[in-house]
């Protein structure tokens, strides 16, 4: 029977003529270098493939070779703390192996199949065992214990059991035999395709915040555990940091970093970062819940469409264990170009822009596998998904920042005026949106105040106000409004500055707690409350603010720690005292 070779060649598209060997979405080796490629269309004449390595080199007449499975990512014990490439080859291995520059087909181990793990078996002979079923558990770091679970596709009873103590990644430590008399070796690895999404019991409704400690998020654009985020924004205007800030704070168990298509000297940065940083939760590195899917835009381009399925791929399997997951997209953007180039060298019909009319399908797939779910082992678990867009120009009305916001509920456009005056994050609060608030309102009535988010609500109005009022201001300047409209402007001003406006290097300032945030909202509506009085009474706006107290709200995010909140009752009056001095 004759080998099945390489037809043609454009960039990372391989076409291979007259097999009948091959299935879709099968991953393949493609020529002497053993490039790995998954094949994306099959006629009569022809096979085409996509490969994930540069393709340099590669010639017509070299085999390729059938694998009989889609490409999976590899799941077990020492996924935390890695660095992997697209396709899930860790990176600081392939640098011992080959320098700074990834040779091709460098097809090694995902995980180190060398390191013994501390293994505690949870089961014993004769036990029935549903798919998803924890096992074993090992500790993978000081933060996280590892949970073994049967593959969702597997059920019977245990027939054998190792004992307890330190054991590689592909020894077995229970088999099961099924219905029909087969035993099955369970490791402490298994196997998952990346583009097929793990099957859960139920999913849930939507109901606990992701608590990341911003008050522009918490407060007036909040996202779920479980929920979908789009990050919009123009070059500078801080995608990545504030990516960065929510990976550090929030109270997700682990953080899954999908570095697609981003440029080399800024993933470096993002990596070295990463290692420095401390949980400020556990004092402990912060990589000792982490994994980083780096995919710079030197590296191949078809390898960033696998970088995003792999990613999600290792949340989903943490998920299944009980924890909450929260994956960072950075970028989405990146992603669609590579499937913009894939298709133009496919001769697809394009669509707007030249992305595939298939472009929406391919984001309402990745978005659509968050969730806030009940496990097949009985656990609760979540993703979140939260992905940077990057369009051209910053221009949010093109292809995918319009179809992104068709997937997602919550929105935080990023805005380059208030980026380059230094406002982070420069999250624009008239064109941001979450549609999680009503979702969320019993939680915070229960945790932390049923004014929460009434609260919000009177924020958000002034906020809007302001907005309107502006664009008299614009036209004839400010001296026109009459003093209650001239109250909202100086309002707006403090809410904007001393609440949305936050800094990450301030030790006070870089995470508060919900607490904190209802205080200090509490304060400023109190001081508009007290300002619209003594407006009404005839006192004049520039005569408050001349007071100082204005500033003093200003600043209170600096000058009361986060462990002092009984501070803010000492604010209510000095607010009285100072606007009952005003003339």
């Amino acid at each position: 029977m004759a080998k099945d070779t390489i037809y043609s060649i454009n960039g990372p598209v391989v076409k291979v003529k007259d097999a009948t060997t091959f299935s879709m979405l099968e991953m393949v080796y493609v020529g002497n270098a053993s490039l790995m490629g998954e094949v994306i269309s099959i006629s009569k004449e022809f096979t085409t493939i996509q490969v994930y390595e540069t393709t340099s080199g590669l010639r017509p007449g070299e085999p390729v070779v059938s694998t009989g499975s889609p490409i999976c990512a590899t799941l077990g014990p020492g996924i935390l703390r890695n660095i992997f490439d697209g396709i899930e080859r860790p990176l600081q291995v392939l640098e011992k192996q080959s320098g700074a520059f990834i040779h091709a087909g460098s097809n090694i181990e995902s995980l180190d199949n060398e390191k013994l793990w501390d293994v505690h078996v949870c089961v014993q002979v004769g036990d029935v065992l549903e798919g998803g079923a924890i096992y074993a558990t090992t500790p993978e770091t000081d933060l996280i214990v590892h949970k073994c679970m049967v593959s969702p596709l597997l059920q019977g009873t245990v027939v054998s059991v190792v004992t307890d103590g330190f054991y590689t990644l592909n020894d077995t430590i229970i088999e099961i035999e099924d219905e029909k008399g087969v035993r099955h070796s369970c490791s402490l690895v298994q196997k998952w395709p990346i583009k097929k999404a793990r099957p859960c019991k139920e999913r849930l409704p939507i109901s606990i915040p992701l608590v990341t400690g911003q008050r522009v998020i918490d407060t007036l654009f909040p996202i779920a555990k479980g929920g979908t985020a789009a990050v919009p924004g123009g070059f500078g205007t801080g995608k990545t940091m504030t990516q960065h800030q929510i990976a550090k704070w929030c109270d997700a168990d682990i953080i899954v970093y999908v570095g697609c298509g981003e440029r080399g000297n800024e993933m470096t940065q993002v990596l070295e970062e990463f290692r420095e940083l401390i949980d400020p939760k556990s004092n402990k590195p912060l990589t000792d819940r982490t994994v980083l899917i780096a995919n710079t835009s030197n590296m191949p381009v078809a390898a960033r469409e696998a970088s995003i399925y792999t990613g999600v791929t290792l949340a989903e399997y943490y998920r299944d264990m009980g924890y909450h997951v929260a994956i960072m997209a950075d970028s989405t953007s990146r992603w669609a170009e590579a499937l913009r180039e894939i298709s133009g060298r496919l001769e697809e019909m394009p669509a707007e822009e030249g992305f595939p009319a298939y472009l929406p399908s391919r984001l309402s797939q990745f978005y659509e596998r968050a969730g806030y779910v009940d496990n097949l082992n009985g656990s609760q678990g979540s993703v979140t998904i939260i992905g940077a867009v990057s369009p051209q120009g910053a221009d949010f009305s093109e292809p995918v920042t319009q179809n992104t916001k068709r997937f997602v509920r919550c929105f935080w456009a990023l805005d380059k005026a208030l980026a380059y005056a230094r406002h982070y994050f420069a999250i624009n609060w008239n064109q941001s949106y979450s549609e999680y608030v009503y979702d969320l309102e019993a939680w915070y009535s229960k945790n932390v105040s049923n004014k929460f988010v009434s609260d919000r609500q009177e924020l958000a109005y002034l906020l809007a106000q302001e907005a309107k009022l502006n664009e008299i201001v614009q036209l004839m300047g400010p001296d026109v409004l009459p003093e209650d409209q001239k109250a909202i402007i100086e309002i707006a001003k403090v809410i904007r500055v001393g609440y949305l406006q936050q800094n990450a290097f301030h030790k006070e300032d870089t995470y508060v707690p919900m607490e904190k945030q209802l205080k200090m909202m509490e304060i400023i509506l109190y001081l508009n409350q007290r300002t619209s009085e003594a407006v009404s009474q005839g006192k004049v706006v520039r005569s408050i603010v001349e007071t100082g107290i204005f500033d003093k709200v200003v600043k209170m995010k600096y000058d009361i720690p986060n462990n002092q909140l009984e501070l803010f009752d000492d604010y209510y009056q000095e607010i009285d005292t100072l606007i009952a001095s005003v003339a």
